[in-house]
């Protein structure tokens, strides 16, 4: 028996949820006393896995590949799971990868548990802490199948390196060509990804225009943040819709999330409320998210925002 990793690249790179989950599955891997498999598909930096414990690396080489499809990439990691004998596949929960789970547990009939916050509480049976209720609560999951599925959550678990002498199998593999055709894609330009960034700063139509986004952008290159903005500023065009997030968006689970000048509507705090540490900054004491946040400041961003960076960029020098 084994526990099997899809270790999920984007263009051929690793991102930080990758190496936070093979991290994860290390420790699982050790409890479970079984070996640690890393699936790895049209890679480039296979060989890093290695600085994270797996004890196999197995990669997947086709250019059809290079555009993550469902039927083809469900085919392989399916196929790798049955091979290994796998008692648990883990995988992130990037989009792709809970795009993803569903269709492996069907394949695998499989238990599958996403949004998984901790290791097992339990392995007999399998008991797993999942977030709930949009992250404001948390549930113990209980999977009873041969073969189960989690996803961990990001920034749940940390990545903790553990360098180990992997075995690396390369595999060239015939592919059947996808149902789906892939067009086109439209990347964010941000330097850092909001869904691997450890701290966010977002931006609401409290900055009264998109003139006026330099205080996002200074605060979040003084802190080495990703930038982000509310769906009012990403529907008036302030912003690229990729910075959205929200329940309608993309969900945030940094460690330190800056909201400045966003009220806080519903939806904007579910997509978010993962996020372990948040801070608001508002001229309406009334506003809904300061009742969300760790921290406030009750004052006008326009003063507030920039002596905030100025501090930082003082302490970062000294």
């Amino acid at each position: 028996m084994s526990v099997l990793v899809y270790a999920e690249n984007q263009s051929g790179k690793f991102k930080k949820s990758t190496y936070e989950v093979v991290s994860y599955a290390r420790e699982v891997a050790d409890k479970l006393k079984q070996k640690l498999i890393a699936d790895s598909i049209n890679s480039k930096e296979t060989n890093l896995l290695s600085n994270y414990g797996p004890d196999k690396i197995i990669e997947y080489n086709n250019p059809l590949l290079n555009d993550f499809t469902l039927q083809n990439y469900s085919s392989i990691i399916s196929d790798c799971a049955k091979s290994e004998c796998a008692s648990l596949v883990v995988l992130s929960s990037t989009a792709d990868s809970k795009y993803l789970a569903p269709s492996l547990s069907v394949n695998l009939d499989a238990g599958l548990a996403s949004n998984v916050v901790s290791i097992p509480e339990s392995f007999s049976p399998l008991t797993i802490r999942r977030s709930c209720f949009t992250n404001k609560a948390f549930n113990l999951t209980i999977l009873k199948s041969e073969t189960n599925i989690i996803c961990v959550s990001n920034n749940s678990y940390g990545v903790k390196e553990n360098k180990s002498k992997a075995e690396i199998i390369s595999k060239k593999i015939a592919v059947n060509q996808d149902k789906i055709k892939i067009e086109s894609k439209n990347k964010s330009s941000g330097a850092i990804s909001i869904a691997d960034a450890d701290i966010v700063v977002s931006g609401g139509r409290g900055l009264k225009g998109p003139e006026n986004w330099y205080l996002v952008e200074n605060l979040a290159s003084a802190l080495g943040a990703a930038m982000a903005c509310s769906k009012p500023v990403s529907d008036m065009g302030w912003r690229p819709h990729s910075e959205h997030v929200g329940q309608t968006g993309k969900p945030v689970a940094s460690n330190l999330y800056i909201a400045i000048g966003i009220s806080g509507a519903i939806q904007h705090l579910a997509g978010i409320n993962a996020s372990k540490v948040k801070v608001v900054i508002n001229n309406d004491p009334e506003a809904p998210f300061f009742k969300a946040a760790d921290y406030g400041i009750v004052g006008d961003a326009f003063d507030v925002v920039p002596k905030l960076t100025e501090t930082l960029k003082a302490f970062k020098s000294s």
